[in-house]
């Protein structure tokens, strides 16, 4: 028989889990949250490229552009009429910065800030 007793114990075990499936359960959950980012994102750099080099013409036009690509893609957070538009010289600057949250437990939630500018009409984007 040995002397020594070797590995982890059952109480070992959970240490060591329970802080691992709480971040993947964090990560599930923020899952779809960052979707919606991706396909915000993606719809301001195809209006980028859908009005690049010509006039875009105002905020309304603008918004409608981005409120249809938002109906495509099924983008239900944020509105378009939460995306500011402003006028910079010739160009125009879109910028969706909005928070999200995702529930973790019960009355926890993950907050998420999420800042996307693109430049229309004659610039660079960040």
């Amino acid at each position: 028989m040995r002397s020594k007793q070797t590995g982890v114990t059952l109480v070992g075990w959970l240490i060591l889990l329970v802080p691992v499936g709480i971040c993947l359960y964090a990560g599930i959950r923020l899952t779809p949250v960052y979707l919606n980012y991706m396909k915000v994102a993606k719809t301001l750099e195809q209006l980028k490229t859908d009005i690049k080099g010509s006039d875009p013409g105002n905020a309304t036009l603008i918004r409608g552009a981005i409120q249809r690509h938002f109906d495509v893609e099924s983008v239900d957070y944020p509105e378009a009429k939460d995306i500011k538009v402003t006028r910079e010289g010739r160009g125009w600057i879109v910028n969706a910065a909005y928070d999200d949250q995702a529930p973790l437990f019960a009355n926890i939630f993950i907050l998420v800030s999420f800042d996307k500018s693109v430049t229309l009409g004659g610039g660079a984007s960040d």
